[in-house]
């Protein structure tokens, strides 16, 4: 399959207009375990920006340290690449990259499908690292997602150490308009507006051509109190990659 290009030059001509003062780069899926870009970009953009990397089960703490240096600050799992891994050996793997995480007060970033999101919100529900889920925990009905469903993921959100990213709304809505995400986000807003971040999914793969600046307005909608967007978009990124 063959992708837009994502260049810097692009995506710091995006953030102008959109007036993003501070970026975080999350390592993609076909990028495998290999950060050279990202590692790049880092050094490039400097302390506006911040990073997620994907490792290995060999990667050693010195190198960790020197991601650190540059400014990663968080571990994505692809656990899509996992589905199909007994639920012990996910927890286990959870564990794992947790404790690589840990000592440098990084969190963890799960790229996940909503059924195994939902097969591990008992876990969540008690891990006690800070954890970050990706597109809105992903629960999509085709895949046989409920309302309920959703409903115990909003019970972990309140309670325990989790955080949803606000991105990806059309990977859920799929062939349907964006609008028919919206009970979605309204609903993670009225939980913990302080518990959400928000990420453009830019370069939008595979279709490059989306309007990234009509993702943004979408918070309009979902997040009406200026206050609640001011933490989406401020608060909760300083707290989990700036401080």
């Amino acid at each position: 399959m063959a992708f837009p290009d994502g260049t810097l030059d692009q995506f710091l001509s995006l953030t102008e207009v959109l007036g993003i003062e501070r970026m975080v780069l999350v390592q993609p899926t076909f990028y495998g375990d290999d950060n050279s870009l990202t590692l790049e970009v880092l050094r490039r953009v400097g302390d506006r920006c911040r990073a997620v990397v994907r490792i290995d089960d060999d990667t050693d703490d010195a190198e960790l340290d020197r991601y650190h240096a540059l400014g990663v600050r968080a571990i994505r799992l692809d656990l899509f690449a996992r589905a199909s891994w007994p639920l012990d050996d996910l927890i286990a793997y959870i564990r794992s990259m947790a404790a690589r995480a840990r000592p440098r007060g990084w969190h963890i970033q799960f790229y996940a499908p909503g059924t195994v999101v939902r097969a591990l919100l008992s876990f969540l529900a008690g891990l006690e690292d800070t954890f970050v889920i990706d597109h809105m925990g992903y629960m999509k009905e085709e895949d046989g997602l409920t309302q309920g469903d959703f409903e115990s993921l909003l019970d972990v959100l309140r309670q325990g150490n989790c955080w949803i990213k606000l991105s990806g709304p059309y990977r859920i809505a799929k062939d349907k308009p964006l609008s028919s995400v919206a009970p979605l986000g309204r609903a993670l807003v009225a939980a913990r507006p302080d518990r959400l971040i928000w990420g453009s999914d830019w370069p939008h793969l595979p279709n490059g051509q989306r309007d990234t600046g009509e993702l943004l307005n979408l918070l309009a909608d979902w997040a009406p109190d200026e206050k609640d967007r001011h933490r989406i978009l401020v608060e909760s990124p300083e707290r989990l990659f700036f401080s």
